[in-house]
């Protein structure tokens, strides 16, 4: 498939998942609601954290290294000629590129979306593949790192629709699958789990039928065609996983031998209206949640009550504010937010463009 091809047919995935593209440099007709004012007053400003290369047009996934580093998954759905990345943001904040992620031999295309630091040193991601011409090609892969340095991919899964985030705790690695059953109402998703060392697998069709699926998750929305996204645990070891579309985060509980003991509606909040990726600190298990329609950062609290930390209008970016936040993660005291900047109906995001950057919000 060639990349103009690949423009296309993510033009139709868009649609057929119920968020209707405006087109990448126009504006929409109709502006959205801005955030409320009340809402974002005494709420934190985010500023400038780094300001990404061009061939960055739409950075994703965050995992934050031991060293205070952290690496960015950039697979470039914006404009898929820039191909597609994983870049390094080191402890002082300088950018650099640390792997270039291969071609799926049918699409020729990479999309490197959820990304996680495995015990080992080597990193997990998620190879979103998923268009109606090639149903069942998203991956999860696994990058090989030697002495700091990425050496290779390896596939770990083949055969999923929309692969999202991935988590891991103990000897198994988690995977969102976002449209685990394309067409459904309402919209069925949900969360795989591998073992760690097992790779090459391939899964069964239909995806619901296939072992590996531990949980399933509905989504309401009538239009935002998303369900399971972000996914982190807790110091406890209860996952949590984003519900996309409706804004809502599931909490998924394990007995002793990992089988799952419930998976229930943890929270749902008015204030939130998406839950993108998640990321929780264990030290006091508190819940970063990237809410891309508002252009927010929320802060889940241990009792599920929700906090806004972050809120602004449509910007491009270039002032450090939030431009359609993906994901969100701590480093100390401070949360730096990927913006994807990859705007459908209904966000207050209105178009991409440059700068593709990195907000930062300092909490003290």
């Amino acid at each position: 498939m060639s990349r103009k091809q690949f423009v296309s047919v993510g033009i139709v995935l868009v649609v057929l998942c119920g968020l209707v593209v405006t087109g990448c440099a126009k504006k929409q007709d109709k502006p959205p609601e801005k955030p409320d004012e009340k809402a974002a007053a005494g709420l934190k400003k985010a500023q400038l954290l780094v300001e990404l290369p061009d061939y960055c047009n739409t950075p994703d996934g965050m995992a934050l290294l031991p060293d205070n580093s952290f690496v960015l998954s950039v697979p470039n759905f914006n404009d898929p000629n820039a191909g597609a990345f994983i870049m390094k943001i080191s402890a002082d904040n300088k950018v650099s590129k640390f792997f270039t992620a291969p071609p799926h031999p049918k699409t020729e295309m990479a999309g490197p979306m959820g990304i996680c630091l495995a015990p080992s040193g080597d990193l997990y991601y998620a190879d979103n593949q998923f268009s109606p011409e090639t149903p069942q090609t998203s991956r999860v892969m696994r990058i090989v790192v030697r002495d700091g340095l990425a050496q290779e991919a390896v596939t770990v899964v083949s055969g999923m629709n929309v692969a999202n985030a991935v988590a891991i705790k103990g000897n198994y690695v988690y995977v969102s699958e976002t449209i685990l059953v394309p067409g459904s109402k309402p919209l069925i998703s949900g969360i795989f789990r591998f073992k760690i060392g097992d790779e090459g697998i391939e899964l069964k069709t239909p995806l619901e039928d296939d072992p590996h699926l531990i949980a399933t998750i509905k989504s309401y929305h009538p239009t935002i065609g998303y369900g399971a996204d972000g996914l982190c645990f807790d110091s406890k070891g209860s996952l949590y996983c984003g519900n996309f579309a409706d804004g809502t985060i599931h909490k998924i509980t394990f007995d002793e031998q990992d089988n799952v003991t419930s998976n229930t509606i943890f929270v749902k909040d008015p204030k939130m209206k998406c839950a993108d990726g998640l990321f929780c600190d264990r030290k006091t298990d508190r819940i970063l949640v990237a809410d891309m329609v508002q252009n927010a950062i929320q802060m889940i609290h241990p009792d599920g009550t929700v906090e806004t930390i972050a809120m602004n209008g449509d910007t491009d970016g270039a002032d450090g504010g939030i431009d359609q936040p993906c994901e969100a993660i701590f480093r100390g005291d401070e949360v730096i937010i990927s913006n994807m900047d990859w705007p459908f109906e209904g966000v207050v995001n209105t178009t991409w463009d440059k700068p593709y950057t990195l907000s930062v919000v300092k909490l003290k």
